[in-house]
């Protein structure tokens, strides 16, 4: 899945509603705001997917089945 990432500076970030801020990461000091879908994506210990921010893509480890929630490790998040 390609993320599709706005890139905030501070004051946008303030200025967001709470409810936005939630799907905001900050990856090397910079501050970004998911899109849908990728803002759905969700924690597990056991991922189907791994984070390449280099591409800026989720890829996926194994096959993931139709209507199975997709999930990624978010420990491996560089979140300040």
């Amino acid at each position: 899945m390609q993320y599709h990432l706005i890139p905030l500076s501070q004051e946008d970030y303030e200025k967001l509603p709470e409810s936005e801020k939630e799907f905001t990461h900050s990856y090397r000091g910079q501050i970004f705001l998911y899109q849908e879908p990728e803002r759905y994506v969700n924690h597990s210990d056991s991922p189907n997917t791994y984070q390449d921010h280099i591409q800026k893509a989720d890829i996926a480890l194994r096959d993931i089945k139709k209507g199975e929630m997709i999930t990624t490790d978010a420990t491996k998040d560089d979140v300040e």
